[in-house]
């Protein structure tokens, strides 16, 4: 048996080399290296060649130093002989994540809380001669746009825990967070929901929403009551980080998106794979290119801009550091030109925002001595065509508690509605609730993130 083992791995036989892949093959010279060294040991030599066999073995199914970096579909293909990547071939993102995590440590050592961290932009304001956003708007004879409406739009943040940890995440997402909304807080958006006529769209933000228990009940409940009349036209729109889609136990995530009709918006910062994993984590870029193909593959991204909503993919594009991003019409060319012809993706159309200067881009503006820069570029450029589109107007957002908010910018610093913040949704009826109606928005120094060039909501 011993010498059938050293035969099968001086031919380079089995695991990667028997599908094609010669450099999982040990070669001759370490075989009978190791052979001699463990004769010479007293190491059992069967123990030896057997730990060498299942190493070679294991290359096909695992991300190895050398064979497979990045998992594509091309990979899976060469080193397993299977169309596309299976369930075995499949790893969590997570690893990656709390790698980033851990070197990052340093910058995440003296983190503020909500109340800190907004003084210290209201400080920043003031350096830079700005008044508070309220009185900016009204200086500028912006203020009367700046007036609550019916809520059109349902926000769900179901949960902080994200296969990612993204360096410009505004709510500071990670596989660490584990704050997650409940099944009761999803029946009972559920509830309002079916109760709120004037509500158009459902967004469902996190983390990774799709991580979150109660997420395709809330997709299912929401598509029931769109198909079935009580809220017909209505949108359900899932901000998807991409590679969530390649995450283990998520191999019907796609196909449960399609038939449901279920929009997609993806942040995709740059369709450069170096910059994109500065931004977003190693091995994402890769990872969010497969899971585009996966979701053009369910009729995703098809039918250019003016597409109906039901499998619409909408792509974000945020800038890499403290300043604002392009126009947008050119960024859209271009992403469509190196997506399309390079990478054969689809997508409808691209959003570009600016970062709000909130959570973790702020931790990143405040230790490069930059805030008060920033903020200075966010006044500069304020557009009062953003005033009537901000999403404070039309909007309300529930957090992972059932707390109620403004927009997700204020969720993360605690900004909630009603006494004390501490109105939640089984305090209320409908989102046509006069006490919702009638509160009035809440501003701080963030808010000209919102207002900035093209905006932020």
């Amino acid at each position: 048996a011993w010498w059938c083992y050293l035969r099968d791995l001086l031919a380079g036989g089995g695991g990667a080399a028997a599908k094609g892949d010669s450099r999982g093959a040990v070669s001759p010279a370490v075989a009978v290296t190791v052979a001699g060294i463990a004769a010479l040991a007293g190491i059992a030599l069967p123990t030896v060649l057997r730990v060498l066999a299942l190493r070679q073995r294991h290359k096909a199914f695992e991300y190895g130093p050398v064979d497979i970096q990045l998992m594509t579909n091309q990979a899976a293909q060469e080193i397993c002989g299977k169309p596309a990547v299976q369930a075995a071939q499949r790893t969590s993102l997570i690893p990656d994540a709390l790698q980033d995590l851990e070197e990052s440590a340093g910058m995440a050592a003296d983190v503020l809380g909500p109340r800190e961290e907004m003084d210290h932009r209201a400080e920043a304001l003031s350096r830079v001669g700005a008044p508070p956003f309220r009185r900016f708007l009204q200086e500028h004879g912006a203020f009367a746009q700046f007036e609550r409406a019916p809520c059109k739009v349902l926000q769900l943040n179901v949960g902080l825990y994200c296969n990612q940890a993204c360096t410009h995440c505004h709510v500071e997402s990670s596989p660490l967070r584990k704050e997650m909304m409940s099944a009761e807080v999803v029946e009972r958006c559920l509830y309002l929901l079916r109760e709120s006529p004037s509500v158009e769209v459902l967004d469902i933000t996190g983390g990774a929403p799709e991580l979150n228990a109660g997420f395709r009940r809330l997709v299912e409940g929401a598509a029931a009551l769109r198909d079935r009349g009580a809220r017909p036209g209505l949108r359900i729109i899932d901000r998807c980080n991409l590679t969530v889609l390649l995450e283990p136990g998520q191999e019907s995530l796609a196909d449960f998106l399609a038939q449901q009709g279920v929009d997609i918006i993806a942040s995709l910062p740059s369709y450069d794979a170096a910059q994109t994993d500065r931004q977003r984590g190693r091995r994402v870029f890769e990872r969010s290119i497969q899971g585009l193909r996966a979701l053009n593959a369910h009729g995703y991204g098809a039918g250019g801009p003016s597409a109906p909503p039901g499998r619409r993919l909408d792509l974000v594009f945020n800038p890499p550091g403290p300043f604002l991003p392009p126009r947008q019409e050119l960024l859209d060319k271009k992403y469509r030109q190196e997506l399309g012809e390079h990478m054969g993706v689809e997508f409808n159309s691209l959003i570009t925002i600016a970062n709000m200067p909130v959570k973790r881009f702020f931790d990143f503006l405040r230790k490069k001595g930059t805030l008060e820069g920033y903020m200075d570029l966010l006044v500069r450029n304020f557009n009062p065509e953003t005033v009537p589109k901000v999403m404070c107007i039309d909007h309300v957002n529930v957090g992972w508690d059932g707390r109620v908010y403004d927009c997700d910018f204020n969720q993360q610093l605690e900004m909630g509605l009603g006494r004390g913040g501490s109105l939640d949704v089984f305090g209320i009826e409908s989102l046509d609730d006069a006490r919702l109606r009638k509160a009035p928005i809440k501003t701080a120094a963030h808010c000209f993130g919102c207002t900035a060039a093209q905006g932020s909501s």
